[in-house]
């Protein structure tokens, strides 16, 4: 019987997954190995895992436990099960005052803190992949990250966890008799752990290392100073699960201690002539209260010198450069700026370059942080196509750090790794080093095993650091963990991972590992495939923006496909062709190309566009031709679609929305390209109201407007309202705005429909013919256009690469808005309030974000009503202009989380930008969302 059959008896076979494309896209993470898996499965409870495990152990199968895949050591991969956890274990409870948070392994740090940040606090681990990084991942690593050093990291800052052994039992440090219980039930374990605990406690020499290295960062081995802080075998077993990488039992849940998010930060960005001028800073920054000083040499500065944004003197700055990112955090403003004033008091004692610049800006000091975490990212960016990008996390004494650097660049040059950067937490001795190399070669193979090697007999023998200081253990530093450790505490180690998981089944070759060359086995190639991707290094920061993850793919996974198959192209052709037609559905039909996944990647890759492209490239002639020609009879085609949607609302007002949602549901089994109708939709609107005369204010500003093909085309749902259109006429007539409408309306796009579908000969087309019509009738740029579906001025935004070099100057010298813009920036200023609804929620579409003015949507919003909520699981609908009609299924997903929240409160009024978005979230939330202009209407 096949490995999926088996598992049917405990899963059903919807979170089974062993297509070819799922076991290959889950075969990486963000670190430089790969293992394919037999099966990825998504269990949702405890007894499922239970269940797991015992078939883990009938069938002598290895099983591993994934949440967010960013670990960078080679620990959340395998060739036996892979325990996805990422889709169904995302609990979270606030309390004691938010002193304290209940979590399950499946949610993201990020997300934690966003929940609770209403209460001014977060948790103390605060890793650079926070925003991909989930709790599972964080605990079982021991993450710490910027400033929470050692004291604040995931190992000192959890209370209680909750856990599954190996043998199915499951006990928990907040329950009292789980303690007798864990004596009876798991007493081999228990009276192992005793029995380790009295060694540690009578050997003086390993006490004192142990005590030792735990004073500052250290994840290399298993956390042994669980054997000297806790007494009873439950605390110390919970505790050694923090930072044993999934290796020793299943956390399900764990209770955290929260720390103060202190309200008052500045933030500067310091340059030192050299990186040792730099490393001398560091103790006198900590003097004067510093919570962040974090490291970067000059390579890393010239990794980023061309980010949007940054500031130009970076490409100018002498070769030794290094700079220091600093912050003060307070609780009062006051004493932020007496540190502040402390610290420029004493800038004399460093080799500075420029005079420190402290900001307390938001944006800028996001800027400034999101600039350092993607920092590892943005050096995999510019590496040498087809090579593979290397980190490694290391920890010295601090006094000793500017020397240690020094040396590393020393073995830098030695081995060829020209454009190595070193950047980290200075503050805590803790630096990362990248490299970049090919491993396509036995040559390129040794070169880093020997590197490497070398690398420890620096940090171990010569500086007495740590080999890894908050990265975990993982396949690359398991053979070295003895050497660090030494034999006596190595033991102890193995003693424990052979007490916890006798059968070795669990996480096996992570952290003990017998095979001294692990850490240049399985690893992972990264081939030249798309021009834009190819700097992608897998490092999973997209994915929770992506609105298909949980249906099919995330951008991650659909570009380590393309690698695949790109391998296996040439090497085998029967899996080239399967991979290549499961990638049709997974990675081609359900991407929405909402391109979101760009402004959460540090290097600004947007798979939607890479899937533009090759939907683009799928096309035959015949295709295109037949695309151009919609194109060019678009005034046909929206009359053509007007009837049939008139047919449809009459039969939904007729039957009572009873048939025609059902019957295309229905239709769609048999024939797929059928879209799925809608209840949401309507009979379509009147287009009384753009045939009215415009209206004129004698010293109004005068505005055109540009009504959407979707704004003519789809109708409301419900009775007796006014449509899109006559809505907008009505606000700019209370705002007193002159308006024009845009003439000969009927047959123009912006050319979404054509763009997003890689009908490109049609997109060009589109494009120049409505750049003609917009200059025509703004009288050659002299009016603002201003468009009512974002989704649609995004569009138009983007349109002057498909456009003629004439067409070009004409563009360049428009002005196109969206209606969100124009609420905030032609209506409100003019207008007073009538009345105020008292709690709305808000859904910004991805196109507000991509244009950066989602922050208007909140404040027109804020307007007109006294509670304004953005959901914090808002994102991607998944709608992606039509999709959402084609694949019903995308838009369920990606809403579900964001609709769970918003139906958790009655609100007054459901608000977005862009109508068919609106739809998708109507279906989902089961309430009517409007366009953002509706709002404004009834309260002007």
């Amino acid at each position: 019987m096949e490995l999926r059959q088996l598992l049917n008896a405990i899963l059903p076979d919807e979170r089974i997954k062993t297509k070819l494309i799922d076991v290959i896209t889950y075969a990486s993470d963000a670190g430089f190995y790969q293992l394919i898996p037999k099966a990825v499965v998504q269990p949702v409870n405890e007894e499922e895992i239970k269940q797991l495990f015992a078939f883990s152990h009938t069938h002598q199968i290895p099983i591993v436990f994934r949440t967010g895949g960013s670990s960078l050591s080679g620990q959340s991969i395998t060739d036996g099960i892979l325990v996805d956890l990422s889709r169904f274990w995302n609990k979270i409870n606030i309390e004691q005052n938010a002193s304290q948070v209940r979590v399950q392994p499946g949610i993201t740090g990020a997300m934690v803190n966003a929940y609770l940040r209403p209460y001014s606090c977060k948790i103390g681990p605060d890793p650079s992949s926070i925003s991909v990084a989930m709790m599972g991942g964080i605990l079982s690593n021991n993450s710490s990250g910027m400033c929470c050093g050692v004291r604040f990291n995931s190992y000192h800052t959890t209370k209680y966890i909750r856990f599954i052994l190996p043998d199915g039992n499951v006990y928990s440090t907040e329950n009292a008799e789980d303690y007798h219980r864990f004596l009876t039930h798991n007493k081999t374990l228990a009276d192992e752990l005793t029995s380790l605990r009295n060694i540690v406690l009578s050997n003086e020499t390993l006490l004192h290392k142990i005590r030792s290295k735990y004073q500052t960062k250290n994840t290399v081995g298993y956390s042994l100073n669980a054997l000297v802080d806790y007494e009873h075998p439950l605390d110390i077993f919970a505790h050694l699960l923090i930072g044993a990488e999934g290796t020793l039992a299943f956390i399900s849940e764990a209770v955290m201690h929260t720390i103060p998010d202190l309200p008052y930060k500045s933030t500067a960005l310091l340059y030192f002539t050299d990186i040792y001028a730099a490393c001398k800073a560091i103790a006198p920054l900590i003097e004067t209260g510093a919570e962040m000083v974090e490291l970067m040499d000059r390579a890393s500065l010239r990794s980023v010198e061309n980010v949007k944004g940054i500031d130009p003197l970076i490409k100018e700055l002498p070769e030794p450069t290094a700079a220091l990112l600093i912050e003060f955090q307070e609780q009062e403003q006051s004493r932020l700026n007496e540190r502040v004033a402390t610290f420029m008091n004493r800038i004399g004692e460093f080799s500075l370059l420029n005079e420190p610049v402290f900001t307390e800006d938001p944006a800028q000091r996001a800027f400034y942080w999101k600039i350092r975490k993607g920092l590892f990212p943005a050096v995999g960016a510019v590496r040498a196509s087809g090579t593979t990008v290397i980190l490694e996390d290391v920890a010295f004494p601090l006094h000793l750090l500017g020397d240690a650097i020094l040396d590393l660049q020393k073995l830098f040059r030695e081995y060829n790794y020209d454009n190595a950067i070193i950047f980290g937490h200075a503050k805590d001795g803790n630096i990362h080093f990248v490299v970049t190399q090919a491993f396509d070669t036995t040559d390129e193979v040794k070169r880093y095993q020997n590197f490497l090697n070398d690398v420890v007999e620096l940090v171990v023998k010569k500086y007495n650091g740590t080999l890894k200081a908050e990265h975990g253990t993982g396949r690359n530093m398991a053979p070295f963990v003895e050497t660090e450790w030494g034999g006596e505490a190595y033991a102890i180690m193995k003693r424990i991972k052979e007490a916890a998981d006798p059968y070795n089944l669990l996480n096996p070759g992570v952290i003990i590992n017998a095979d001294k060359e692990a850490h240049i086995k399985n690893l992972k190639p990264l081939p030249s495939v798309e021009e834009e991707v190819d700097k992608c290094i897998e490092c999973g920061y997209c994915e929770h923006r992506c609105p298909s993850r949980d249906l099919t793919m995330t951008p991650r996974r659909r570009i380590v496909a393309r690698r695949a198959l790109a391998q296996l192209q040439h090497r085998d052709k029967t899996a080239y062709n399967q991979l290549l037609k499961e990638y049709q559905y997974h990675g081609m039909d359900t991407c929405a190309v909402d391109g979101l996944c760009a402004g959460a990647c540090p290097v600004d890759i947007n798979t939607g566009d890479l899937i533009k492209r090759l939907r683009r490239e799928n096309h035959s002639a015949s295709i295109n031709k037949r695309a151009l020609w919609v194109a060019k009879n678009f005034g046909w085609v929206e009359k053509t679609v007007r009837a049939a949607l008139y047919a449809g609302g009459s039969l939904d007002t007729l039957t009572g929305k009873k048939v025609l949602k059902p019957l295309t549901a229905a239709l769609k089994k048999l024939i797929p390209d059928i879209p799925q109708w809608s209840t949401h939709l309507g009979i379509p609107p009147s287009l009384k109201s753009l045939s009215t005369p415009a209206i004129t204010h004698i010293d109004a500003p005068t505005i055109v407007y540009f009504p959407a093909c979707i704004s003519r085309v789809l109708g409301r749902g419900e009775k007796g309202k006014k449509n899109i259109m006559e809505t907008f006429m009505s606000v700019s007539k209370k705002a007193g705005m002159n308006v024009k409408v845009l003439q000969n309306i009927s047959g123009t796009c912006c050319g979404q429909i054509f763009s997003s579908k890689g009908f490109y000969p049609a997109y060009k087309y589109t494009a120049n013919k409505i750049v003609e019509h917009l200059w025509r009738d703004t009288e050659q740029g002299k009016y603002p256009v201003v468009m009512d579906v974002s989704s649609c001025t995004y569009t138009l935004h983007h349109l002057r690469p498909a456009l003629s070099e004439e067409n070009q100057q004409c563009y360049d010298q428009l002005h196109i808005i969206d209606s969100v813009d124009y609420l905030h920036d032609y209506v409100l200023p003019k207008v007073s309030v009538h009345s105020k609804k008292n709690k709305v929620v808000l859904h910004p579409v991805c196109a507000l974000e991509k244009m950066g003015i989602e922050h208007k949507l909140e404040n027109v919003a804020k307007a007109f009503a006294h509670a304004v909520t953005v959901p914090k699981h808002a994102g991607c609908c998944g709608m992606a202009g039509d999709r959402g009609f084609l694949f019903p299924e995308l838009t369920a997903s990606a809403t579900a989380a964001e609709a769970k929240e918003v139906c958790e409160t009655v609100y007054e009024g459901y608000y977005s930008s862009t109508k068919t978005c609106e739809i998708a979230m109507s279906e989902a939330v089961k309430q009517n969302y409007e366009s953002i202009l509706y709002l404004a209407d009834e309260c002007l």
